[in-house]
């Protein structure tokens, strides 16, 4: 009795347990103590089992440069998009970095193609308190370039080297001496003029040399304001020197102190003199433009314009091929007539033909001093400009059409473009 009441206790003392890989029955005895053996393998052993894997695992991925990486950007993503949250209506902060290697890496693709122009001039002083006498004396000046090609052809602004002027009291000549200074090279190179274009601004260069770094150049129709621009060239002298700023307007019309009107790119980026001829870059170092002009004086800060590099391309090989660009040419001289001075003269709103080239197109065509031209191509115009951006959207030899009014009377002609002289 007392034996089989003992078993009973016995078997009171165990619970079962099943186990779900082997679906045995196992008894263990709850009130029988824990070893210290069977603690360690229990608890301790998968413990530091785990510590270790766990080590070894960061370790491994922290050690891996590409996985690193992975790690450190998903963590910068998370706490940029958690502070975002937190900030609504505020912008997260941006390394500068990447602005700075924007630069260095425009720097660096079109420094190798930029050059450094040194003009020589003759410069004549009139005296006259005693008489008028002559005294020659030379000057200086200096410019910057692009290289267009590796055999030596460089396009820069006319302005540079082929300008030339006269004032009451001193003439300058044109160039008479062109050297050029390439990217970290000491050596003057002389060079000779291929061609100019006073119009445009424009005027191609060459020097003997070869294996020269061309520079690339973008599409400047696509430029948009706000984009990143730097300005290269060879300001007061200092050679290979950049400036950075952005895209502030593009198709600005400028007129220059010559009175002659450019459609241009406008930055912000420093343009000083000698800059012009030089680049004005996109973030990719390509060329979208020639620095040729700034705006200066009191109050004015950060305008400077550059020629659209599109606009260039016909110029540049025409420069090349013929030294000179081929234009239509009609063959008058016009004045604008304002409504003012149209209703001043019993005339009406247009062109008013001052003078007529003989042999000309116009002439040709039967145009006759005192008419006012008032239609191009179909469309009503009253300024010169507009009747000389028709114009030039036509080849030589083209046919234009134009509508004058001749004493009250509205006639129609067909002109046929000459070359202009």
């Amino acid at each position: 009795m007392e034996e089989n009441e003992k078993k009973e206790k016995n078997v009171q003392n165990f619970r079962t347990v099943q186990n779900p890989n082997t679906y045995k029955t196992i008894y263990k005895n709850e009130s029988t103590p824990k070893s210290k053996i069977g603690f360690g393998r229990g608890f301790l052993l998968p413990f530091f089992s785990g510590a270790v894997g766990c080590a070894v695992v960061l370790g491994t991925c922290l050690g891996v440069p590409s996985i690193r990486s992975k790690i450190i950007n998903e963590t910068s993503h998370i706490e940029s998009t958690t502070n975002n949250s937190q900030n609504s209506g505020y912008v997260s902060q941006t390394s500068l970095s990447n602005y700075s290697d924007t630069a260095v890496y425009a720097a660096n693709k079109i420094l190798p193609s930029i050059v450094g122009i040194e003009v020589e001039y003759n410069v004549n002083s009139l005296m006259s308190m005693f008489g008028r006498q002559t005294q020659a004396s030379t000057a200086t000046a200096s410019g910057s370039g692009i290289i267009i090609s590796d055999d030596g052809y460089i396009l820069t602004n006319n302005h540079i080297v082929a300008s030339s002027s006269s004032e009451s009291y001193y003439e300058v000549s044109e160039a008479t001496k062109l050297t050029v200074t390439l990217f970290n090279d000491e050596t003057k190179y002389e060079a000779k003029i291929i061609g100019t274009d006073e119009q445009t601004d424009l005027a191609v260069i060459k020097i003997e040399k070869t294996g020269l770094s061309k520079a690339e150049f973008a599409d400047s129709d696509n430029i948009k304001v706000g984009e990143f621009a730097m300005a290269v060239g060879n300001p007061l002298g200092m050679q290979s020197s950049i400036t950075c700023g952005v895209i502030s307007a593009v198709n600005r019309e400028v007129t220059d102190s010559d009175g002659k009107k450019f459609t241009l790119i406008q930055t912000d980026a420093a343009i000083n003199s000698g800059n012009s001829g030089g680049a004005l870059v996109n973030n990719e170092g390509k060329v979208i433009g020639i620095n040729t002009l700034k705006l200066s004086g009191t109050g004015i800060e950060g305008m400077g314009f550059a020629i659209p590099i599109n606009a260039t391309t016909d110029i540049t090989s025409q420069l090349i091929q013929y030294s000179k660009v081929k234009r239509p040419y009609i063959g008058i001289s016009g004045m604008d007539l304002t409504e003012k001075t149209a209703k001043a003269n019993n005339l009406v709103v247009g062109i008013y033909v001052k003078s007529i080239d003989d042999f000309s197109a116009g002439e040709k065509a039967g145009l006759k001093i005192g008419d006012v031209i008032i239609e191009a191509d179909g469309k009503k115009i009253t300024t010169m400009d507009e009747l000389n951006e028709i114009k030039n959207s036509h080849k030589i030899g083209d046919e234009m059409k134009i509508k004058v009014n001749r004493d009250g009377q509205e006639k129609e002609l067909t002109l046929t473009l000459g070359e202009q002289p």
